[in-house]
Formats: C-alpha cells, sequence, structure tokens
C-alpha cells in the first residue's frame, strides 16, 4: 500500500499529547484517516468495528496494556494482518523480545522523529508516496 492516504491508522495511547504528536506526525507523512484511543479496550472495541491498517500503540496504558493489546489484536481475524507499531517510553530488550514475540512489525521509543517513524510505517508498507 504505497499511498500513505490510502492507510487507514489508529493511535493508541493514554495520553493526549502523545496521541496529537503521533497524529500530526502521521498527517505530515499524508495519512488522514485516523482513528484515536486512550487505552487499548477502547480501541480493541473501535478496531473490530472498523479495522485499520496500521495501529500505533504505547506499552503502558489502563485496562489493556500495550502487549496485551497486541495479543488481542492478533487474536482476532479481522485485525490480526494490521500493521502494529509499539511506540513506547520504554525500550528495555525483555520487552522487545516479548512484543516480537507477540507479533509486533516494529518498536520504536519515544521520543521519536518524524524520518523515523516514517521509516518504521515503511518498513511495513514499502515507501509511502
Amino acid at each position: 500500500m504505497p499511498f500513505a492516504s490510502a492507510i487507514r491508522a489508529m493511535i493508541v495511547d493514554d495520553q493526549l499529547t502523545s496521541r496529537a504528536l503521533i497524529r500530526d506526525g502521521l498527517q505530515q507523512l499524508g495519512i488522514q484517516d485516523i482513528e484515536m484511543a486512550s487505552d487499548g479496550e477502547q480501541a480493541l472495541k473501535a478496531l473490530l468495528q472498523k479495522p485499520a491498517h496500521l495501529v500505533i500503540s504505547d506499552l503502558n496504558m489502563p485496562k489493556l496494556d500495550g502487549l496485551q493489546f497486541l495479543q488481542a489484536v492478533r487474536a482476532h481475524p479481522t485485525t490480526q494482518k494490521s500493521a502494529f507499531i509499539m511506540l513506547t517510553g520504554r525500550g528495555d530488550r525483555a520487552l522487545i523480545e516479548r512484543a516480537i514475540k507477540l507479533g509486533v512489525n516494529n518498536y520504536l521509543v519515544k521520543p521519536f522523529t518524524i524520518p523515523v517513524l516514517k521509516g518504521a510505517i515503511e518498513a511495513v508498507f514499502g515507501k509511502l508516496k
């Protein structure tokens, strides 16, 4: 899916500021169809109603944390093929390895830059146009 405008994204983070920064970054890359949720439980309900091509999730959240959310996304046939990028403040190796085992497509540590975010998305979808 090389056209950014064709990508539907879901941002999941319990911090309003983080959601806004990620949304702004995606918009700068040309992704305009963006939903947001403040926790994994809320996001999962929304994704089951209307799946996204790309999910960007924090790790530390109430209700379902990022790893539980990732596991739930991978368990549902309607969401299991969504690209999943973990974007969190924690970069310890054990967490990254757990996320990889659960099926994360990419793992980024905050703070992030737009070029790094673009690279993570392009690693999944190919070069964005």
